[in-house]
C-alpha cells in the first residue's frame, strides 16, 4: 500500500490538471491534499476526482493512471 496525494496547484504541471502522486514523489509539493493509502493509483485517482474532476496520475509515479 502507498500513501497518495493530489497537487492542489494545477499550474505546476504541463497538462494544467491536478496530479495524483505517491508520497515519495509528492515530497517537494507544498500545496497538496492527502488522499489516503491505496493498493494502486486507480482508487487514488478516483478519490482525487471527488475533489478535482480533472485529476490525473503523475507520469512518473502513477504512469498507469496518466492520461496526459
Amino acid at each position: 500500500m502507498q500513501a497518495y496525494y493530489v497537487n492542489n496547484d494545477q499550474t505546476k504541471n504541463p497538462g494544467l490538471h491536478h496530479e495524483v502522486h505517491t508520497a515519495d514523489c509528492a515530497g517537494g509539493i507544498v500545496n497538496k491534499t492527502y488522499l489516503g493509502y491505496f493498493d494502486n493509483c486507480v482508487p487514488a485517482v478516483a478519490a482525487a476526482r471527488k475533489i478535482y474532476s480533472d485529476a490525473d496520475g503523475c507520469a512518473k509515479c502513477c504512469p498507469n493512471c496518466h492520461r496526459g
